[in-house]
């Protein structure tokens, strides 16, 4: 049995965590960790969570919780996990970061576009970005995994065989996206009120969204140079979901079965990516609730361009249900214990 740790586990990525962690059949909670609600029950933080969870919160004493589990699981906000890793706490336990502190391999690139010092530098080689569909191998091994975000996790995964196969310009790539409101996290905040997102659509970090670096920095590894993306982001008035639509130039006239084919090459035998079938275009409502990735893709022969479509639930695959999927290959598991629940519809 897998002992597990939360540190922000009363945050929605980490109360996602709580709830699928429970239906994990190799894991169990040891802790549940919120600087917010120490000592409080944490069913009494999250109701639904009544005669399931007897448990109280603790505190984030990372270096204790190493002490009694296997796994810690870091929900928290960017600099935190940072701030307090070490040499110690990775050779006792696996560290699986939900913030953005070790997606990003360049230290100034993170501290330019977040705005804040990176505290554990000396890590972030080592760290492996826990995309699991293309690092897989990697994260076996690894003892440090940086989860990736949300809008990175439907992006890349829409356009990374596009670009792996130079079948698009990289040059030319534009992400339109779209997220449910619970993408903003679980702090009270003016613009999240129900009365500010209702009935409203919204772009917001235009330009100067953080996921954007990630993003480049991915792509730019499937394309192998350099990428500049246009990324803009768009909140919208629903809890979960993420809805990616990318456009790109096509360096070559491609069928409909040319591109298919590529995309079944790489996500034909994978659990969590499913590739549509012609003229299906991804939906939130058909992946809310689990881990699942919905890409499809249309050619538009008039423009020459393509656009690549991806949908998926931001809690699940885009948060708690990648980490998960990340502890079940570094602790040599069936990767996808605990995540085989079926989208919930409606």
């Amino acid at each position: 049995m897998i002992r597990v740790g939360i540190i922000g586990a009363t945050g929605y990525a980490g109360g996602e965590l709580v709830r699928l962690l429970l239906g994990h059949r190799e894991a169990q909670i040891k802790w549940y960790g919120s600087r917010s609600y120490v000592d409080q029950k944490y069913a009494k933080v999250y109701q639904n969570m009544f005669q399931l969870v007897d448990d109280r919160c603790l505190d984030d004493n990372m270096s204790e919780m190493a002490k009694q589990v296997d796994v810690i699981f870091t929900a928290t906000p960017q600099g935190l996990c940072a701030s307090l890793v070490n040499d110690d706490i990775l050779n006792k336990v696996k560290v699986i970061d939900l913030s953005a502190d070790f997606r990003i391999k360049d230290a100034s690139v993170y501290e330019a576009w977040y705005g804040i010092e990176h505290k554990a530098k000396q890590y972030l080689d080592e760290a492996v970005y826990g995309l699991c569909e293309l690092n897989r191998e990697e994260i076996k091994k690894a003892r440090l995994v940086a989860n990736p975000g949300c809008y990175p996790t439907c992006s890349i995964l829409s356009i990374y065989p596009l670009l792996k196969e130079g079948l698009i310009d990289p040059a030319t790539v534009i992400i339109d996206a779209k997220s449910g409101t619970s993408g903003a996290g679980r702090g009270a905040k003016v613009d999240n009120l129900f009365c500010e997102v209702n009935e409203n659509i919204k772009a917001y970090g235009v330009a100067t969204h953080r996921h954007t670096p990630e993003i480049e920095q991915e792509l730019s590894l499937a394309a192998g140079e350099p990428m500049t993306i246009s990324f803009t982001p768009h909140l919208v008035p629903m809890q979960r979901g993420i809805l990616v639509t990318a456009y790109a130039s096509l360096k070559k006239e491609v069928t409909y079965e040319e591109v298919k084919a590529v995309y079944d090459r790489y996500y034909g035998n994978e659990t969590f990516v499913r590739v549509l079938d012609q003229d299906v275009c991804p939906q939130t409502r058909w992946v809310e609730g689990s881990n699942y990735v919905d890409v499809g893709f249309k050619i538009d022969p008039r423009t020459r361009r393509i656009i690549m479509m991806g949908a998926m639930d931001n809690l699940v695959k885009g948060a708690a249900g990648q980490a998960v999927q990340n502890m079940n290959l570094v602790c040599g598991l069936d990767e996808a214990e605990g995540l085989r629940m079926a989208p919930l519809f409606p």
